[in-house]
């Protein structure tokens, strides 16, 4: 019996004709960027060169879903803000308020759709390159991390973590303003 795989979507970012200059002439080939998601925290980034688009396409395909990872997502958001970096081009990304919507261009917006976060703020900084950017958002995923595993990580309870305090009264400041 199969096992069963998440199912994913399909994002084609960008294809290129690329050349590569011999003896002979010039080899043409077509380069493929491709994101994969199930929509539900697993996604994955692959460039994949080939003769032929579909070739290209098929093989950038297997080889994001073969570096998919699973990230953390809270309420449809990202847990913390993040940056990530590839090359030239940086991405910042920053958890927003229900009902924000993914505000993010280009590859960047394919990443964190197919990732399956609904609200969240990003910005480029430096180049926009696709590739670059795509992978840099992954980047900055992969970062992620949940308040359970930092606290796993930090031996330490949740309640520490994320520093609840009973409140406390303030008498102190009614008493100067009389």
């Amino acid at each position: 019996m199969k096992e069963l795989e998440p199912v994913f979507k399909e994002r084609v970012i960008e294809i290129r004709r690329v050349a590569k200059v011999v003896a002979g002439g010039k080899n043409l080939r077509f380069r493929a960027l491709v994101v994969v998601g199930d929509e539900q925290g697993t996604v994955g980034v692959g460039i994949a060169k080939a003769a032929e688009v579909p070739d290209a396409i098929r093989k950038a395909v297997r080889k994001a879903k073969k570096n998919a990872v699973k990230i953390s997502i809270s309420k449809g958001t990202i847990p913390h803000e993040v940056y990530g970096k590839l090359g030239a081009s940086k991405i910042l990304l920053k958890p927003a308020a229900p009902g924000t919507g993914v505000i993010a261009g280009g590859a960047a917006r394919a990443v964190l759709e197919l990732a399956g976060i609904k609200n969240v703020l990003a910005k480029a900084l430096g180049s926009t390159t696709a590739i670059n950017l795509a992978q840099a958002t992954f980047e900055a995923l992969k970062k992620l991390r949940s308040i359970p595993e930092v606290a796993e990580m930090r031996d330490k309870k949740i309640r520490e973590i994320i520093d609840v305090k009973p409140k406390e009264e303030n008498t102190q400041n009614r008493e100067g303003e009389n």
